[in-house]
C-alpha cells in the first residue's frame, strides 16, 4: 500500500477496508500481522485488509493522526468507521474488527 494506491485500495473500496498502520521496529505490529492475514483469509470478499508502512507513507499516518503502533482504521464507504489501537489476541481482534461493523 503507498499513498498514491490509497485512493483506489481504500477510500473508493465497496466493502469495508481495515488499515493496519505498522513499522518494522513494531513488535507489537509483528505479533498481530498473522492475526490479520488469517481474518483476510476468513473474510475474503466481505472485508480488505491492507498494511500501511508509517516509514515510508508517513504523510497517511499524518492525515489520519496515527500516534501509536500497531493502529487499525477501519473505513466503509469512504470514512473512518473505526479505530483499534494496540495489540489483541486473535479472537479479541476479531470480535472488535466485526462489532465495529456490526457484523457479530
Amino acid at each position: 500500500m503507498s499513498s498514491e494506491s490509497f485512493n483506489k485500495e481504500v477510500l473508493e473500496e465497496k466493502i469495508p477496508v481495515v488499515v493496519d498502520f505498522w513499522a518494522d521496529w513494531c513488535h507489537p505490529c509483528e505479533v498481530i500481522k498473522p492475526h490479520l492475514e488469517k481474518l483476510a483469509r476468513e473474510y475474503d470478499g466481505k472485508i480488505k485488509f491492507v498494511a500501511i508502512d508509517v516509514e515510508k507513507n508517513s504523510d497517511i499516518a499524518t492525515k489520519y493522526e496515527v500516534m501509536n503502533l500497531p493502529t487499525l482504521l477501519i473505513f466503509k464507504d469512504g470514512k473512518v468507521y473505526g479505530e483499534i489501537v494496540g495489540a489483541y489476541p486473535y479472537s479479541k481482534l476479531k470480535e472488535e474488527i466485526l462489532g465495529i461493523l456490526g457484523l457479530v
